[in-house]
Protein backbone atom coordinates (compact mmCIF):
# COMPACT_ATOMS: atom_id res chain seq x y z
CA UNK A 1 0.00 0.00 0.00
CA UNK A 2 2.80 2.36 0.23
CA UNK A 3 2.00 5.39 2.26
CA UNK A 4 -2.45 5.10 0.80
CA UNK A 5 -2.84 4.02 4.95
CA UNK A 6 -1.31 7.71 5.98
CA UNK A 7 -2.35 9.38 3.41
CA UNK A 8 -6.05 7.81 3.52
CA UNK A 9 -7.68 11.10 4.94
CA UNK A 10 -6.39 13.44 2.26
CA UNK A 11 -6.60 11.20 -0.90
CA UNK A 12 -10.95 10.94 0.28
CA UNK A 13 -12.66 13.83 -1.24
CA UNK A 14 -15.59 15.31 -0.12
CA UNK A 15 -17.73 14.74 -2.83
CA UNK A 16 -19.35 11.05 -3.35
CA UNK A 17 -15.79 10.44 -5.73
CA UNK A 18 -14.79 6.95 -5.94
CA UNK A 19 -12.33 4.63 -7.09
CA UNK A 20 -13.48 4.20 -10.83
CA UNK A 21 -13.25 8.38 -11.41
CA UNK A 22 -9.05 7.24 -11.04
CA UNK A 23 -8.70 3.84 -12.14
CA UNK A 24 -9.99 0.90 -14.14
CA UNK A 25 -10.93 -2.58 -12.52
CA UNK A 26 -11.45 -5.85 -14.14
CA UNK A 27 -11.32 -9.92 -13.42
CA UNK A 28 -10.01 -10.77 -16.96
CA UNK A 29 -9.22 -14.05 -16.36
CA UNK A 30 -9.62 -17.58 -14.78
CA UNK A 31 -7.21 -20.11 -14.16
CA UNK A 32 -7.60 -24.05 -12.96
CA UNK A 33 -5.25 -25.31 -10.40
CA UNK A 34 -4.09 -28.19 -8.40
CA UNK A 35 -2.76 -28.68 -5.13
CA UNK A 36 -1.83 -31.29 -3.24
CA UNK A 37 0.13 -34.64 -3.99
CA UNK A 38 -0.39 -36.73 -6.53
CA UNK A 39 -2.47 -39.32 -4.82
CA UNK A 40 -4.90 -36.38 -3.35
CA UNK A 41 -4.75 -34.06 -5.77
CA UNK A 42 -7.41 -30.67 -4.82
CA UNK A 43 -8.51 -28.52 -7.66
CA UNK A 44 -9.24 -25.01 -7.17
CA UNK A 45 -10.05 -21.59 -9.32
CA UNK A 46 -8.29 -18.57 -9.30
CA UNK A 47 -9.09 -15.12 -10.87
CA UNK A 48 -6.74 -12.39 -11.93
CA UNK A 49 -7.07 -8.93 -10.74
CA UNK A 50 -6.05 -6.38 -13.10
CA UNK A 51 -6.29 -2.48 -12.08
CA UNK A 52 -5.22 0.06 -14.46
CA UNK A 53 -4.64 3.93 -13.44
CA UNK A 54 -6.69 6.22 -15.43
CA UNK A 55 -5.64 9.54 -13.84
CA UNK A 56 -1.94 10.06 -13.60
CA UNK A 57 -2.47 12.18 -10.55
CA UNK A 58 -3.59 9.58 -8.81
CA UNK A 59 -0.43 7.72 -8.81
CA UNK A 60 0.72 8.71 -6.09
CA UNK A 61 -1.88 7.85 -3.53
CA UNK A 62 -2.60 4.50 -4.88
CA UNK A 63 1.09 3.07 -4.90
CA UNK A 64 2.30 0.33 -6.99
CA UNK A 65 -0.16 -1.47 -8.90
CA UNK A 66 -0.35 -5.05 -9.61
CA UNK A 67 -1.68 -7.65 -11.37
CA UNK A 68 -3.12 -10.48 -8.39
CA UNK A 69 -4.91 -13.83 -8.59
CA UNK A 70 -7.68 -14.59 -6.10
CA UNK A 71 -9.38 -17.39 -5.08
CA UNK A 72 -13.22 -17.53 -4.34
CA UNK A 73 -12.58 -17.97 -0.93
CA UNK A 74 -10.40 -14.68 -1.00
CA UNK A 75 -13.33 -12.79 -2.14
CA UNK A 76 -15.46 -14.48 0.38
CA UNK A 77 -13.37 -13.52 3.30
CA UNK A 78 -12.85 -9.69 1.43
CA UNK A 79 -17.28 -9.56 1.71
CA UNK A 80 -17.14 -10.97 5.22
CA UNK A 81 -14.31 -8.15 6.50
CA UNK A 82 -17.22 -5.52 5.20
CA UNK A 83 -19.99 -6.96 6.33
CA UNK A 84 -18.65 -6.72 9.83
CA UNK A 85 -16.65 -3.30 9.35
CA UNK A 86 -20.04 -1.52 7.89
CA UNK A 87 -22.88 -3.14 9.60
CA UNK A 88 -24.98 -0.53 7.89
CA UNK A 89 -23.97 -0.47 4.71
CA UNK A 90 -26.06 -3.22 1.74
CA UNK A 91 -23.04 -4.91 1.24
CA UNK A 92 -22.70 -6.31 -2.33
CA UNK A 93 -23.48 -9.47 -2.64
CA UNK A 94 -21.29 -12.25 -4.38
CA UNK A 95 -21.94 -14.13 -6.92
CA UNK A 96 -23.56 -18.17 -6.25
CA UNK A 97 -21.06 -20.36 -5.17
CA UNK A 98 -22.66 -23.29 -6.44
CA UNK A 99 -25.02 -23.64 -9.62
CA UNK A 100 -29.18 -22.03 -8.37
CA UNK A 101 -31.87 -22.72 -10.61
CA UNK A 102 -30.57 -24.54 -13.12
CA UNK A 103 -31.99 -26.41 -15.70
CA UNK A 104 -31.06 -29.22 -18.36
CA UNK A 105 -28.48 -27.01 -20.22
CA UNK A 106 -26.81 -25.63 -16.95
CA UNK A 107 -24.19 -27.71 -15.65
CA UNK A 108 -23.90 -28.41 -12.17
CA UNK A 109 -20.29 -28.90 -11.93
CA UNK A 110 -17.91 -25.47 -10.60
CA UNK A 111 -15.41 -25.98 -12.92
CA UNK A 112 -17.50 -25.83 -16.10
CA UNK A 113 -16.15 -23.11 -18.23
CA UNK A 114 -19.78 -21.47 -18.87
CA UNK A 115 -20.39 -21.41 -14.96
CA UNK A 116 -16.60 -20.15 -13.80
CA UNK A 117 -16.69 -17.39 -17.13
CA UNK A 118 -20.61 -16.04 -15.17
CA UNK A 119 -18.34 -16.54 -12.24
CA UNK A 120 -15.60 -14.65 -13.48
CA UNK A 121 -17.97 -11.79 -14.46
CA UNK A 122 -20.04 -11.77 -11.20
CA UNK A 123 -16.66 -11.22 -9.35
CA UNK A 124 -15.98 -8.30 -11.60
CA UNK A 125 -18.75 -7.01 -10.73
CA UNK A 126 -18.65 -7.31 -6.67
CA UNK A 127 -15.44 -5.40 -6.80
CA UNK A 128 -16.88 -2.81 -9.10
CA UNK A 129 -20.03 -2.07 -6.77
CA UNK A 130 -17.43 -1.80 -3.62
CA UNK A 131 -15.53 0.70 -5.92
CA UNK A 132 -18.70 2.47 -6.66
CA UNK A 133 -19.87 2.86 -3.00
CA UNK A 134 -19.06 6.26 -1.70
CA UNK A 135 -17.74 4.81 1.35
CA UNK A 136 -16.65 1.28 0.99
CA UNK A 137 -14.42 2.17 -2.31
CA UNK A 138 -11.96 4.08 -0.23
CA UNK A 139 -11.42 1.29 2.09
CA UNK A 140 -7.82 0.29 2.60
CA UNK A 141 -8.05 -3.24 2.87
CA UNK A 142 -10.31 -3.10 -0.13
CA UNK A 143 -7.21 -1.43 -1.99
CA UNK A 144 -5.04 -4.12 -0.35
CA UNK A 145 -7.20 -6.95 -1.64
CA UNK A 146 -6.91 -5.20 -5.28
CA UNK A 147 -2.72 -4.76 -4.94
CA UNK A 148 -1.38 -7.55 -2.71
CA UNK A 149 -1.47 -10.88 -3.00
CA UNK A 150 0.33 -12.30 -0.10
CA UNK A 151 0.63 -9.17 1.86
CA UNK A 152 -3.24 -8.97 2.46
CA UNK A 153 -3.88 -12.62 3.68
CA UNK A 154 -1.50 -12.39 6.27
CA UNK A 155 -2.69 -8.40 7.05
CA UNK A 156 -6.70 -10.18 7.04
CA UNK A 157 -5.42 -12.82 9.86
CA UNK A 158 -3.28 -10.64 11.69
CA UNK A 159 -6.04 -8.17 12.45
CA UNK A 160 -8.15 -10.28 13.85
CA UNK A 161 -10.84 -10.19 11.28
CA UNK A 162 -11.58 -14.16 10.88
CA UNK A 163 -12.19 -13.52 14.73
CA UNK A 164 -14.35 -10.71 14.44
CA UNK A 165 -16.52 -12.60 11.67
CA UNK A 166 -16.78 -15.48 13.66
CA UNK A 167 -18.51 -14.00 16.93
CA UNK A 168 -20.64 -11.92 13.64
CA UNK A 169 -21.99 -14.89 12.42
CA UNK A 170 -22.84 -16.32 16.29
CA UNK A 171 -25.02 -13.38 16.81
CA UNK A 172 -26.64 -13.44 14.01
CA UNK A 173 -27.94 -16.72 14.49
CA UNK A 174 -29.48 -15.68 18.01
CA UNK A 175 -32.87 -15.30 17.81
CA UNK A 176 -33.62 -11.54 18.61
CA UNK A 177 -37.42 -10.19 20.17
CA UNK A 178 -37.45 -6.77 21.00
CA UNK A 179 -39.83 -5.21 23.66
CA UNK A 180 -39.63 -1.89 21.19
CA UNK A 181 -38.76 -2.70 17.44
CA UNK A 182 -37.89 0.28 15.37
CA UNK A 183 -41.17 0.44 12.80
CA UNK A 184 -38.86 1.94 9.93
CA UNK A 185 -36.41 -1.25 10.23
CA UNK A 186 -39.16 -3.70 10.53
CA UNK A 187 -40.88 -2.23 7.55
CA UNK A 188 -37.59 -2.36 5.79
CA UNK A 189 -36.81 -5.90 7.12
CA UNK A 190 -40.08 -7.15 5.65
CA UNK A 191 -39.53 -5.27 2.46
CA UNK A 192 -36.32 -7.39 1.99
CA UNK A 193 -37.91 -10.65 2.86
CA UNK A 194 -40.67 -9.98 0.07
CA UNK A 195 -38.21 -8.61 -2.79
CA UNK A 196 -36.05 -12.32 -2.00
CA UNK A 197 -39.56 -14.33 -2.09
CA UNK A 198 -41.00 -12.64 -5.48
CA UNK A 199 -36.86 -12.78 -7.28
CA UNK A 200 -37.37 -15.82 -6.58
CA UNK A 201 -39.97 -16.81 -7.63
CA UNK A 202 -39.25 -14.90 -10.88
CA UNK A 203 -36.19 -17.17 -11.27
CA UNK A 204 -37.61 -20.43 -10.89
CA UNK A 205 -40.36 -19.46 -13.00
CA UNK A 206 -37.93 -18.53 -15.64
CA UNK A 207 -36.09 -21.63 -15.59
CA UNK A 208 -39.07 -23.65 -16.17
CA UNK A 209 -39.76 -21.51 -19.44
CA UNK A 210 -36.14 -21.75 -20.38
CA UNK A 211 -36.20 -24.95 -19.68
CA UNK A 212 -39.41 -25.97 -22.28
CA UNK A 213 -38.42 -23.21 -24.61
CA UNK A 214 -35.21 -25.46 -25.32
CA UNK A 215 -36.44 -28.61 -25.15
CA UNK A 216 -39.25 -27.26 -27.97
CA UNK A 217 -36.61 -25.81 -30.40
CA UNK A 218 -34.26 -28.84 -29.83
CA UNK A 219 -37.46 -31.00 -31.21
CA UNK A 220 -37.33 -28.70 -34.60
CA UNK A 221 -34.24 -30.35 -35.17
CA UNK A 222 -36.41 -33.84 -35.90
CA UNK A 223 -38.43 -31.57 -38.47
CA UNK A 224 -35.02 -30.46 -39.69
CA UNK A 225 -33.74 -34.30 -40.29
CA UNK A 226 -37.45 -35.28 -41.56
CA UNK A 227 -37.25 -32.38 -44.37
CA UNK A 228 -34.16 -33.43 -45.23
CA UNK A 229 -34.75 -37.39 -45.90
CA UNK A 230 -37.85 -36.08 -47.73
CA UNK A 231 -36.21 -34.06 -49.95
CA UNK A 232 -34.09 -37.01 -51.28
CA UNK A 233 -37.56 -38.71 -52.61
CA UNK A 234 -39.07 -35.65 -54.14
CA UNK A 235 -37.83 -33.97 -57.38
CA UNK A 236 -40.04 -30.98 -58.06
CA UNK A 237 -40.56 -30.35 -53.96
CA UNK A 238 -36.93 -31.24 -52.91
CA UNK A 239 -35.12 -28.10 -53.06
CA UNK A 240 -37.48 -26.69 -51.15
CA UNK A 241 -37.97 -29.12 -48.64
CA UNK A 242 -34.36 -29.26 -48.33
CA UNK A 243 -33.92 -25.50 -47.68
CA UNK A 244 -36.67 -25.76 -45.44
CA UNK A 245 -34.79 -28.44 -43.12
CA UNK A 246 -31.65 -26.11 -43.04
CA UNK A 247 -33.97 -23.12 -41.49
CA UNK A 248 -35.25 -25.50 -39.00
CA UNK A 249 -31.88 -26.97 -37.89
CA UNK A 250 -31.42 -23.04 -37.80
CA UNK A 251 -33.94 -22.37 -35.84
CA UNK A 252 -33.26 -25.43 -33.57
CA UNK A 253 -29.57 -24.28 -33.14
CA UNK A 254 -30.45 -21.01 -32.01
CA UNK A 255 -31.34 -21.08 -28.75
CA UNK A 256 -28.22 -22.20 -27.12
CA UNK A 257 -27.29 -18.56 -27.92
CA UNK A 258 -30.44 -16.65 -27.18
CA UNK A 259 -30.25 -18.60 -23.32
CA UNK A 260 -26.77 -17.92 -23.19
CA UNK A 261 -27.64 -14.30 -23.03
CA UNK A 262 -30.79 -14.56 -21.16
CA UNK A 263 -28.53 -16.70 -18.77
CA UNK A 264 -26.59 -13.38 -17.87
CA UNK A 265 -29.67 -11.75 -17.03
CA UNK A 266 -30.48 -14.09 -14.67
CA UNK A 267 -27.19 -13.51 -12.60
CA UNK A 268 -28.39 -10.15 -12.55
CA UNK A 269 -31.75 -10.82 -10.59
CA UNK A 270 -29.71 -13.53 -8.69
CA UNK A 271 -27.55 -10.39 -7.26
CA UNK A 272 -30.36 -8.45 -6.49
CA UNK A 273 -31.89 -11.87 -4.78
CA UNK A 274 -28.67 -11.68 -2.73
CA UNK A 275 -28.50 -7.88 -2.12
CA UNK A 276 -32.28 -8.79 -0.68
CA UNK A 277 -30.75 -10.35 2.11
CA UNK A 278 -28.37 -8.21 2.50
CA UNK A 279 -30.87 -5.43 3.16
CA UNK A 280 -32.41 -8.05 5.80
CA UNK A 281 -29.09 -8.48 7.32
CA UNK A 282 -28.48 -4.47 8.14
CA UNK A 283 -31.80 -4.75 9.53
CA UNK A 284 -30.57 -7.34 11.71
CA UNK A 285 -27.79 -5.54 12.66
CA UNK A 286 -30.10 -2.59 13.85
CA UNK A 287 -31.75 -5.30 15.83
CA UNK A 288 -28.66 -6.47 17.28
CA UNK A 289 -27.76 -2.79 18.72
CA UNK A 290 -31.56 -2.01 19.72
CA UNK A 291 -31.16 -5.49 21.96
CA UNK A 292 -27.96 -4.26 23.55
CA UNK A 293 -29.85 -0.92 24.60
CA UNK A 294 -32.76 -2.64 25.91
CA UNK A 295 -30.88 -4.89 28.20
CA UNK A 296 -28.56 -1.99 28.88
CA UNK A 297 -31.81 -0.29 30.60
CA UNK A 298 -32.99 -3.15 32.27
CA UNK A 299 -30.04 -3.73 33.70
CA UNK A 300 -30.16 0.09 35.18
CA UNK A 301 -33.59 -0.54 35.97
CA UNK A 302 -32.86 -3.61 37.95
CA UNK A 303 -29.56 -2.06 39.34
CA UNK A 304 -32.06 0.72 41.21
CA UNK A 305 -34.78 -2.09 42.34
CA UNK A 306 -31.77 -3.62 44.13
CA UNK A 307 -31.02 0.12 45.35
CA UNK A 308 -33.80 0.64 47.10
CA UNK A 309 -34.63 -2.83 48.54
CA UNK A 310 -30.97 -2.11 50.18
CA UNK A 311 -31.77 1.16 51.40
CA UNK A 312 -34.44 -0.48 53.12
CA UNK A 313 -32.66 -3.05 54.58
CA UNK A 314 -34.87 -6.00 53.06
CA UNK A 315 -32.05 -7.41 50.52
CA UNK A 316 -31.97 -11.28 49.86
CA UNK A 317 -33.38 -14.80 50.73
CA UNK A 318 -31.91 -14.51 54.29
CA UNK A 319 -33.61 -11.22 55.41
CA UNK A 320 -36.49 -12.64 53.92
CA UNK A 321 -36.57 -15.88 55.68
CA UNK A 322 -35.38 -14.64 59.27
CA UNK A 323 -35.49 -11.17 59.14
CA UNK A 324 -32.16 -10.56 58.94
CA UNK A 325 -31.08 -6.82 58.48
CA UNK A 326 -27.57 -5.46 57.16
CA UNK A 327 -25.59 -2.90 59.47
CA UNK A 328 -25.57 0.81 58.62
CA UNK A 329 -21.61 -0.26 57.23
CA UNK A 330 -22.59 -3.39 55.03
CA UNK A 331 -25.52 -0.90 53.87
CA UNK A 332 -23.83 2.28 53.35
CA UNK A 333 -21.56 -0.26 51.13
CA UNK A 334 -23.41 -1.95 48.82
CA UNK A 335 -25.34 1.38 48.07
CA UNK A 336 -21.93 2.91 47.11
CA UNK A 337 -21.04 -0.14 45.50
CA UNK A 338 -24.64 0.08 43.67
CA UNK A 339 -24.60 3.45 42.93
CA UNK A 340 -21.08 3.05 40.85
CA UNK A 341 -23.03 0.28 38.91
CA UNK A 342 -25.72 2.38 38.28
CA UNK A 343 -23.43 5.14 37.02
CA UNK A 344 -22.08 2.75 34.65
CA UNK A 345 -25.06 1.29 33.46
CA UNK A 346 -26.67 4.83 32.76
CA UNK A 347 -23.03 5.72 30.81
CA UNK A 348 -23.69 2.39 28.80
CA UNK A 349 -27.28 3.14 28.08
CA UNK A 350 -26.11 6.80 26.92
CA UNK A 351 -23.14 4.81 24.86
CA UNK A 352 -25.71 2.15 23.61
CA UNK A 353 -28.50 5.15 22.44
CA UNK A 354 -25.41 7.07 20.68
CA UNK A 355 -24.66 4.19 19.01
CA UNK A 356 -27.71 3.06 17.69
CA UNK A 357 -28.85 6.42 16.77
CA UNK A 358 -25.52 6.86 14.69
CA UNK A 359 -25.76 3.80 12.83
CA UNK A 360 -29.81 4.35 12.13
CA UNK A 361 -28.29 7.52 10.44
CA UNK A 362 -26.01 5.60 8.49
CA UNK A 363 -28.22 2.68 7.36
CA UNK A 364 -31.42 4.86 6.48
CA UNK A 365 -28.61 6.82 3.86
CA UNK A 366 -27.21 3.80 2.81
CA UNK A 367 -31.07 1.57 2.43
CA UNK A 368 -32.23 5.18 0.33
CA UNK A 369 -28.89 4.80 -1.82
CA UNK A 370 -29.49 1.36 -2.27
CA UNK A 371 -33.11 1.58 -3.34
CA UNK A 372 -32.41 4.18 -5.93
CA UNK A 373 -29.58 2.07 -7.55
CA UNK A 374 -31.89 -1.20 -7.32
CA UNK A 375 -34.54 0.44 -9.44
CA UNK A 376 -32.44 1.56 -11.75
CA UNK A 377 -30.38 -1.63 -12.14
CA UNK A 378 -33.66 -3.49 -12.22
CA UNK A 379 -35.58 -1.57 -14.80
CA UNK A 380 -32.17 -2.06 -17.03
CA UNK A 381 -32.58 -5.81 -16.49
CA UNK A 382 -36.13 -6.36 -16.85
CA UNK A 383 -35.93 -3.98 -20.09
CA UNK A 384 -32.88 -5.96 -21.73
CA UNK A 385 -34.67 -9.17 -21.09
CA UNK A 386 -37.69 -7.99 -22.74
CA UNK A 387 -35.55 -6.67 -26.02
CA UNK A 388 -33.95 -9.90 -25.64
CA UNK A 389 -37.38 -11.78 -26.45
CA UNK A 390 -38.53 -9.27 -29.25
CA UNK A 391 -34.83 -10.12 -30.76
CA UNK A 392 -35.34 -13.95 -30.25
CA UNK A 393 -39.20 -13.46 -31.89
CA UNK A 394 -37.70 -11.56 -34.42
CA UNK A 395 -35.26 -13.80 -35.80
CA UNK A 396 -37.72 -16.85 -35.04
CA UNK A 397 -40.44 -14.51 -37.54
CA UNK A 398 -37.75 -14.17 -39.73
CA UNK A 399 -36.60 -17.83 -40.17
CA UNK A 400 -40.61 -18.96 -40.80
CA UNK A 401 -40.88 -16.41 -43.35
CA UNK A 402 -38.07 -17.61 -44.65
CA UNK A 403 -39.91 -21.44 -44.75
CA UNK A 404 -43.18 -19.93 -45.85
CA UNK A 405 -40.76 -18.58 -49.01
CA UNK A 406 -39.07 -21.96 -49.59
CA UNK A 407 -42.71 -23.73 -49.52
CA UNK A 408 -44.54 -21.11 -51.56
CA UNK A 409 -41.53 -21.35 -54.52
CA UNK A 410 -42.47 -25.27 -55.19
CA UNK A 411 -43.87 -24.83 -58.33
Amino acid sequence: MGDHEENQENVIPKSLETLLNHLEISVSESEKRITGSLNLRDFYTVYLIEVKITDPEFQKNAGKLTTVWRRYTEFEQLHDYLEVTYPYIVIPPLPEKKVLYGWQKISNDTFDPNFVDRRRAGLENFLLRIAAHPILTWDKHFMEFLQHEEDWRESYKANGYLQMVENKFKSLSVSVRLKKPDPEFESVKDYGASLAYNLNNMLKARSRVAEKQYNVHKLHANYGRVFSEWSAIEKDMGDALQKTGHYLDSLASSIDANLEDEELLADQLKEYLFFAYALQNVCRNHELLQLQLEDAEDNVSNKNVERVRVQQGKTGLMSKLFGAVDTEEVREYKLNSLDQQIQEGVAAVDNAKEGICDFTNKAKSDIERFQTQKVLDLRDTLNNYAFLQLKVSRKGLQTWTQIRDCLQSIP
